[in-house]
């Protein structure tokens, strides 16, 4: 519902941005037809003569077109003034408009009818400027208004029409050769166009809706994980959103804590601190990314990571346990080549069932883990001090294991951890 509103908002915003835009357009497509006119009028005025009898009638449409050019340029300057009205009022200044564009042509229409005192101009291409009005007015991606542009040029057209034939008859002087079928024809081509030019308005609209739905989507997936995931991941979460919903998932936690932090913390500036913070964390945010892991927070001297949700790839406690050795390594290499700061480290990694979704409110949300599987992972990393190791695991995460990776891994044996009535079995690198 809220993206729903936030469309609409913005729809609005756009489409009046799409009045100035069909102003200018209108604006150039008659002055160029004007224009157009003048040209093929001198160089074709025997014929033109022929036809109308009078020169009064390509006037007449010059006068038409500075006048429709005059209401255009008022109007954009209007809309460019007023732009604040209330919705309702500005949706029927649209019809309002159009409907004075189509009028203002026909009563071109009517007035070289009767400067001619003949119907000939029904049948010519001046009238095909209908069209033009009824293409515009799909800029309003309103399927209703380039309807009602159609029954109105129709309307019309063929009140025009039928009135002067009429007319003509009475006189006795009918200079019409074209049949009343012919111009129902004609009026039955413009409502045609119009239905057709709100049907195109209609599917834009409901394009441009998925397309703001979609955005909005991705959005939102930004928003919520930040620089946790990679854009691999983001774009598998765009194609499955229902993974952001409260599921319980098979995940691999990974707790990760700096050795020694608070002494270095107290002889450091603050500047070194985060320099250093971000020296470490940098490469272990792109070696957790690698392996299809996100950051869940960050602790201090430390943070959470998770590998199987939101979005799970393979043997995701290989990518665990794969991800832990390359800091390890990672970390062991700056060290001892002085990129870094004299550094350790130990990781916990359990393997278990967990609660993942968003959790919070439209103000704030947050992409959690929750269950025992989180708790005890951080119960593992913290007896990495205790066994002097870098690198502690549960038996859990280790029978998920390929042979050659648990080659490089030996058991501690059941050990106690605070919260747990029973024993845990944990394995270290070797």
């Amino acid at each position: 519902m809220r993206v729903e509103n936030q469309f609409e908002q913005q729809f609005y915003i756009e489409i009046e941005k799409s009045k100035r835009i069909r102003a200018a357009i209108l604006i150039g497509l008659l002055g160029f037809e004007g224009i157009s006119l003048l040209l093929i009028y001198l160089s074709f005025s025997d014929q033109y003569r022929s036809l109308f009898q009078t020169n009064l009638s390509i006037f007449a449409i010059l006068i038409f077109v500075v006048i429709i050019i005059a209401h255009e340029t008022i109007t954009h300057f209007l809309i460019r003034k007023h732009t604040k009205y209330p919705e309702p009022l500005m949706k029927i200044s649209a019809y309002i408009k159009v409907f004075s564009e189509v009028t203002l042509l026909s009563l071109l229409l009517v007035f070289i009818i009767i400067s001619s005192k003949q119907t000939i101009i029904l049948h010519s291409p001046a009238v095909l400027t209908y069209f033009i009005f009824i293409i515009l007015s799909t800029l309003r991606i309103d399927y209703r208004l380039p309807v009602f542009t159609g029954v109105v040029a129709a309307a019309e057209y063929l009140l025009i029409s039928i009135v002067c034939s009429m007319k003509l008859d009475n006189t006795g002087n009918l200079m019409l050769s074209v049949t009343p079928i012919q111009y129902l024809g004609q009026g039955l081509i413009m409502i045609t166009a119009g239905i057709a030019a709100g049907f195109v308005a209609d599917l834009t609209k409901k394009k441009m809706r998925i397309s703001f739905n979609y955005l909005a989507e991705k959005n939102e997936v930004i928003d919520l994980f930040g620089q946790q995931i990679s854009q691999q991941i983001a774009n598998e979460i765009m194609k499955n959103p229902t993974e952001l919903k409260g599921t319980r998932k098979k995940v691999c936690v990974m707790f990760l804590d700096i050795r020694n932090f608070t002494p270095f913390v107290e002889h450091k500036e603050p500047e070194a601190v985060v320099a250093y913070l971000n020296s470490l964390f940098g490469f272990m945010i792109e070696i957790v990314q690698s392996h299809h892991g996100i950051i869940n927070q960050f602790l201090g001297d430390g943070f959470m990571a998770t590998f199987g949700a939101p979005i799970s790839h393979g043997n995701i406690c290989m990518d665990a346990v794969e991800s832990a050795i390359e800091i390890i390594n990672k970390t062991d290499f700056d060290s001892k080549n002085g990129h870094i700061d004299p550094s350790r480290i130990g990781i916990g990694l359990h393997y278990g069932v967990a609660v993942t979704g968003n959790i919070g409110s439209t103000m704030r949300k947050q992409y959690s883990i929750t269950g025992s599987v989180v708790i005890l992972a951080s119960r593992i990393e913290q007896l990495t001090k205790q066994y002097k190791s870098d690198l502690l695991m549960s038996e859990e995460v280790f029978f998920q294991l390929d042979d050659k990776t648990r080659k490089q891994l030996s058991p501690i044996g059941p050990v106690m951890v605070k919260g747990r009535e029973l024993p845990i079995s944990i394995y270290g690198l070797a």
